[in-house]
């Protein structure tokens, strides 16, 4: 799990991308403004850091900026705009950004730039030492394994079929089964919205208003701490 800020002014991106980073398993730390985003930094070192270009009181190069001229630039930061020019974008990684998302944002385009990012504070963030021979070469890759080893060990759920019956009106009985056949595969994918999304073929969002329509608990098959 790594500590990653998200400064963006929209409250829509911020709660989006906190959502998608929390299901990942990381802790998620928002600040709406450069002011917050100072304090936040201020008051612990994050691992990994999304910030936007525009936002209305400093813009994130300029945070950038101030943040490397101060010696703060320590951890990797991800540049995000929907406006920005190759200028600005260069500009941002030539001061020290590690990359530029685009808005709007892919799911698969976030998730990679974050793995890259933590990968290069992967080190530090484990300690510094390097893993046994024969284990993942990441703290997030050993997370990953341990996971797994976890899931084998855990009694999957009824199979959907096994937990309705057919002589209910067709819509009733239908919510039902999908109800059952989205807590199956949270179970199965251990509460990870973006392995269920992968694995029934829905888009993220989609996912998620169709969960909260039929009233699937999404904390469904998400371990708490050993």
């Amino acid at each position: 799990m790594a500590n990653i800020l998200v400064v963006d002014d929209e409250l829509g991106i911020r709660d989006l991308l906190l959502e998608i980073l929390n299901d990942e398993g990381h802790q998620v730390e928002v600040a709406e403004n450069a002011a917050q985003a100072r304090a936040a930094r201020q008051r612990e070192r994050p691992d990994l850091v999304l910030l936007d270009i525009w936002m209305p009181d400093t813009d994130g190069v300029t945070l950038l900026k101030e943040w490397s001229a101060a010696g703060l630039l320590t951890m990797p930061v991800i540049m995000m705009s929907g406006h920005a020019t190759i200028d600005t974008a260069v500009e941002a990684t030539r001061i020290g950004a590690m990359s530029f998302l685009e808005k709007p944002i892919t799911l698969q385009k976030l998730l990679k730039a974050v793995e890259q990012g933590l990968a290069r504070t992967a080190p530090i963030r484990a300690g510094g030492l390097a893993p046994p021979a024969g284990l993942p070469a990441t703290a997030d890759d050993r997370l990953t394994s341990a996971g797994q080893v976890l899931a084998a060990s855990i009694p999957l759920p009824p199979q959907p079929q096994q937990m309705f019956g057919l002589d209910k009106p067709l819509r009733e009985a239908r919510d039902e089964f999908e109800k059952a056949y989205f807590e199956y595969h949270l179970m199965r994918e251990s509460g990870s919205m973006t392995r269920v999304a992968e694995k029934t073929g829905l888009e993220r969002t989609h996912l998620y208003r169709k969960l909260k329509q039929l009233g699937v608990d999404l904390t469904k098959g998400k371990r708490g701490p050993a």
